[in-house]
């Protein structure tokens, strides 16, 4: 599903104009991305929790010349699914 049907959707579901949901959609996606620069968790409902992880420092192979590089440390976005979305997909 892309944004454009996924603002569709959301409009029809929550009886409301394609404007509206593609501002509550981008208001979302903000809102969720400065708590996460924040160190903190967003939990959607029915969904699951994203929060911000570590991922170590590591050696990788460069695929052209299969040459070693090194592969700095970063912050994560993870998504934990909540147990009823686990659930309804099994």
């Amino acid at each position: 599903m892309n944004k454009a049907e996924l603002v569709n959707a959301i409009a029809n579901a929550s009886n409301c104009t394609k404007t509206l949901a593609d501002h509550m959609l981008v208001a979302l996606g903000n809102i969720t991305t400065a708590e996460l620069i924040h160190g903190g968790e967003v939990t959607l409902p029915g969904l699951g929790k994203l929060a911000v992880g570590d991922r170590a420092a590591r050696t990788g192979r460069n695929p052209q010349t299969g040459a070693p590089m090194d592969i700095p440390a970063a912050k994560v976005a993870k998504f934990k699914p909540l147990k009823a979305l686990k659930d309804a997909l099994n």
